[in-house]
């Protein structure tokens, strides 16, 4: 079936609102955190950058960009393997340290060195600007929770320290789900947390194949936050938008802002 709407909250042509299942109300929207409201990428690149200047290494490993290219890499491996199940989350911060730095740390030297990082990282958090006015914008409409692969107590203290831990009444991480997106049972243990079916839940994430194609494959309906705003035509079943401001008025013609009606 077609998603259809009429009137004055008609999607613009080229923003048909998200798919579900047919006359299945949306009752929450699921947000992943980190890259879609949290600005992780600017927070880490300017506390690592930070951080190095600090502890004199930035010339050592070949000034900004080749620095921040060694540590890109360094975090995407070893969080690879904690997703895995082959780390602990602490292990993985490690792992992080001795990577990059390309030396046998202890584990009392390594979780030194990966403080000092994390204490310029927090310095740096924030919010993309338009996270709060959208969270702010939904709150009447729908449940809202996050679904992330991070830790629950890491994404719990950071959503308290941003300040936005009560616009959520969940936060469903992958320690404690026992799988990480893009697996279908991470989006369906957060579903069933809700004590919804994954038809009555909207997904967002910054990621195409990890948020938006897991959550599709899963049975949500899907939108891919792409906030390089690359043009690409999203894949059947997935709803591309640029920024958040675009979420309400993708959603206004099925959430009917107040008045009750379906995604299609």
């Amino acid at each position: 079936m077609t998603a259809r709407t009429e009137g004055p909250h008609a999607p613009a042509p080229g923003r048909t609102p998200p798919r579900g299942g047919a006359d299945t109300p949306l009752r929450a929207v699921l947000w992943d955190l980190d890259d879609t409201l949290f600005d992780y990428t600017g927070s880490d690149r300017a506390g690592v950058l930070r951080h190095l200047r600090t502890e004199g290494l930035l010339d050592t490993y070949g000034g900004e960009e080749a620095a921040l290219a060694r540590w890109q890499h360094a975090m995407e491996t070893e969080f690879a393997r904690f997703l895995a199940g082959e780390l602990g989350f602490l292990d993985h911060r490690r792992a992080r340290a001795r990577t990059f730095l390309g030396l046998p740390l202890s584990d009392a030297e390594a979780d030194a060195w990966f403080g000092r990082y994390v204490a310029h990282y927090e310095a740096c958090w924030e919010l993309f600007p338009d996270a709060l006015p959208v969270l702010e914008a939904l709150a009447p409409l729908v449940r809202q929770a996050v679904l992330s692969n991070s830790t629950t107590a890491n994404q719990e203290r950071k959503l308290a320290a941003l300040g936005i831990r009560g616009r959520f009444e969940a936060v469903l991480c992958a320690d404690e789900l026992g799988h990480a997106k893009p697996a279908a049972e991470a989006f369906a243990g957060a579903c069933k947390a809700l004590g919804l079916t994954p038809a009555e839940v909207l997904y967002v994430g910054d990621k195409l194949d990890i948020d938006a194609l897991g959550a599709r494959d899963a049975g949500l309906a899907a939108v891919w936050l792409d906030r390089t705003d690359t043009g690409e035509e999203p894949p059947t079943g997935v709803r591309r938008i640029a920024g958040l401001a675009e979420l309400p008025e993708l959603l206004r013609g099925v959430i009917g802002f107040g008045a009750p009606s379906t995604i299609r």
